[in-house]
């Protein structure tokens, strides 16, 4: 997950005041997406989770109190 500007590569979604940006291609892969912050204590930033998963790393972050599925 980065900051990023959209391209015409790209599927632009706008959820609960939140702009994602996905590229088309990895959507493609990935079908649907669900992106949603974890505070478990010590445990905290994005979980991003794809209806088919494809791998990967994580991040973290500090803010984005719900999922957001697309």
């Amino acid at each position: 997950m980065v900051l990023d500007e959209p391209t015409n590569a790209d599927e632009v979604f706008k959820i609960n005041g939140f702009t994602m940006v996905v590229n088309r291609q990895l959507l493609e892969l990935t079908k649907s997406i669900t992106v949603d912050f974890i505070d478990q204590g010590m445990v905290s930033g994005f979980r991003v989770l794809s209806e088919v998963p494809i791998g990967g790393g994580g991040g973290c972050g500090s803010s984005c109190g719900s999922s957001c599925s697309y």
